[in-house]
């Protein structure tokens, strides 16, 4: 079922009204915002880890959000209601508003909402991901902005050369893929890069798991450390965990999904079941 209502300014409309104004800063410069969570079985997982994003996010780019945290649950709730899509994603959306001069910030953001059904491949865990490496360095990096102009304008590079995404790199650091956090694993320990990227919220529950006979720290490492792990994933909203199987066409380890990064997906899953069975329904205002 497809997305009847969206929330647009202060209410919900149907889908084919919600329109905004050309000069919106989003269409005239590109400047705004975003946040997405995502619904299993109605329930928004870890909602309150991304409001704090978002509104973290917001502050930082000078924009505020016209609704308080209690009213936005409310919205987010009816709008779950209204459109009846249990398993969905729901990307949040603020933008600088109608600029007087299409360069400057507006005295009122626009802020809306969309819900979309979210349709998961029982076997992209097992699939695994293959990436390609891009020498480049976000905006911003700690901040969820709306500009995915390299990704997209490259992307013809990973259609051609058969991978799934990138990996972004600066002079071989390694940061961060365009809508995932990357991990590596060497023996028992498990690294994720710590400078210059976007603090996902599945990273961060990812980093409080307490394994056993496992260390999991914030550290930076190269390209060539990432090629040479014993097993590599990435953590990501809609997939979860998922295991990287190559770079830049080169299997990594075996090229097979490893028992570490198996065992981190069942902690991560397990904590996602509390999540929803720990305020099933609506309670999740409270």
């Amino acid at each position: 079922m497809d997305c009847k209502y969206i929330f647009l300014n202060g209410e919900l409309v149907e889908a084919e009204q919600a329109k905004l104004h050309v000069s919106d800063l989003s269409i005239q410069r590109g400047y705004g915002i975003f946040d997405f969570l995502k619904t299993i079985d109605f329930h928004p997982v870890f909602i309150d880890d991304y409001l704090n994003r978002f509104y973290n996010s917001a502050a930082a780019m000078h924009l505020n959000i016209p609704i308080d945290r209690v009213a936005l649950k409310a919205q987010i709730r009816l709008m779950i209601e209204k459109n009846g899509i249990a398993n969905s994603g729901i990307k949040l959306i603020l933008t600088g508003g109608y600029s007087p001069n299409g360069y400057t910030l507006a005295q009122q953001a626009n802020f809306t909402m969309v819900q979309s059904p979210l349709v998961l491949d029982p076997n992209t865990f097992k699939k695994g991901l293959s990436l390609l490496s891009h020498n480049f360095q976000r905006q911003e990096p700690e901040v969820k902005t709306i500009d995915y102009l390299q990704a997209i304008k490259n992307w013809h590079k990973i259609v051609e050369q058969g991978a799934d995404d990138f990996l972004y790199h600066q002079n071989s650091q390694v940061r961060e893929c365009p809508r995932a956090n990357v991990f590596m694993i060497k023996g028992n320990t498990v690294y994720t890069p710590k400078t210059a990227i976007l603090r996902g919220i599945t990273r961060s529950k990812v980093l409080g798991l307490k394994p056993d006979r496992l260390e999991i720290i914030e550290k930076d490492f190269e390209l060539r450390d990432l090629a040479a792990a014993d097993e590599a994933f990435v953590t990501v909203t809609t997939k979860n965990i998922c295991p990287i199987l190559r770079l830049d066409g080169q299997a990594i380890k075996n090229g097979e999904i490893g028992p570490i990064t198996q065992q981190l997906n069942q902690l991560l899953q397990n904590l996602i079941v509390e999540d929803i069975q720990s305020k099933k329904g609506f309670n999740f205002l409270q």
